[in-house]
């Protein structure tokens, strides 16, 4: 039997997606195997993102810094801009480094069954930051289920009043699939083979 503090850290571990009871288990006994390198890295790594965390002002990225790296990087296309369910899509798409352009986090999707609308999503924030002009390409980057494309249709009606071209992924990607698990293959396909939307 452990103590009280190490199944503190057992169970705080296995709260967290892709861990169980006994990868947690597992995470644990190497910290505290490698108290003196593992541990201590962890506690500082997780003390100075705490203390640095922010959201983006401009796109809605989770970063320690506001703008974001992305968004303060000179050298993105800011013609276009890439529109994702939440931050996991957007660090899936960053880490394929083929979409060049700026991102704007939506914070969920529509779901009539979660009680998700439109005014609970940074949709309005990416009204207005296509208006101010400059974007040439909106390009939709809903996950391939229900409430994704609802999203993604919602969004095609609301941006149509604008000068720009709105694409979205191409649908190889697989039907319920979340871009957060998809290998970077897939998503290179899917960003090349980006189609006009309507």
């Amino acid at each position: 039997m452990a103590s009280p503090e190490i199944e503190a850290l057992t169970n705080a571990l296995a709260r967290l997606p892709g861990f169980g009871p006994r990868s947690a288990r597992r995470a644990v006994l190497h910290l505290v195997k490698k108290r003196e390198g593992a541990l201590a890295s962890l506690r500082s790594a997780l003390v100075a993102v705490e203390e640095r965390l922010s959201t983006c002002s401009t796109c809605g990225n989770v970063d320690t810094t506001d703008p974001c790296a992305i968004c303060a990087d000179p050298r993105r296309d800011e013609r276009s801009l890439c529109v994702v369910e939440d931050v996991a899509d957007l660090w899936a798409l960053e880490r394929s480094r083929l979409f060049p352009g700026r991102f704007h986090v939506l914070g969920g999707r529509l779901s009539a069954l979660e009680g998700v609308r439109p005014e609970d999503l940074a949709i309005e924030p990416l009204l207005a930051r296509v208006a101010v002009g400059g974007v040439d390409e909106v390009v939709l980057a809903m996950n391939a289920t229900l409430e994704g494309q609802t999203t993604a249709h919602y969004l095609v009606e609301r941006l149509e009043r604008f000068p720009v071209r709105l694409t979205q992924l191409a649908h190889g990607l697989p039907v319920g699939g979340e871009l957060d698990y998809l290998d970077e293959g897939t998503l290179a396909q899917a960003l090349r083979a980006r189609r006009p939307v309507g």
